[in-house]
């Protein structure tokens, strides 16, 4: 049995945690994000991606995150003002070995920071890899 790559991209998608009519914002695109990636999330939410401009709340946060991006805590706690309560964030940073790589020890210590959880740690496609970063159940509470 085989699968086609759309469906597999597409699996990804889903396996990250993206759900049907989803609004998922998209922060810090550039030329070098991986489109199908891009496209099986929105074809996992069947809507497009919203870009940073976008001005209401989305379910989830995709961010796209290079080392010379800037602070990477700061770039966390802005995207969590744009996400609904209970929403995650899906940080994809070049592989190793890639320009612009982040160390591991970087994004988690900045996660806990920003008062995030990694759930996972995934394969996001040929030069990225990715995070889902979810509010721990306890700060949720709290709100």
């Amino acid at each position: 049995m085989s699968a086609t790559a759309d469906h597999a991209e597409t699996n990804l998608a889903v396996r990250l945690g993206f759900q049907p009519d989803q609004v998922v914002q998209e922060i810090g695109y550039d030329d070098d994000v991986d489109q199908e990636l891009r496209e099986a999330i929105e074809q996992a939410t069947g809507t497009e991606l919203v870009d940073e401009e976008y001005d209401d709340v989305a379910d989830a946060v995709v961010l796209w995150f290079r080392e010379d991006d800037g602070d990477l805590t700061d770039a966390l706690v802005d995207a969590i003002a744009y996400m609904e309560e209970g929403g995650s964030i899906l940080l994809l940073t070049p592989k190793t070995g890639r320009d612009g790589y982040v160390e591991p020890s970087e994004i988690g210590e900045a996660a806990t920071t920003a008062g995030l959880s990694a759930t996972k740690s995934v394969n996001a496609g040929k030069d990225w890899s990715g995070s889902r970063l979810i509010t721990p159940k306890a700060a949720a509470k709290k709100r």
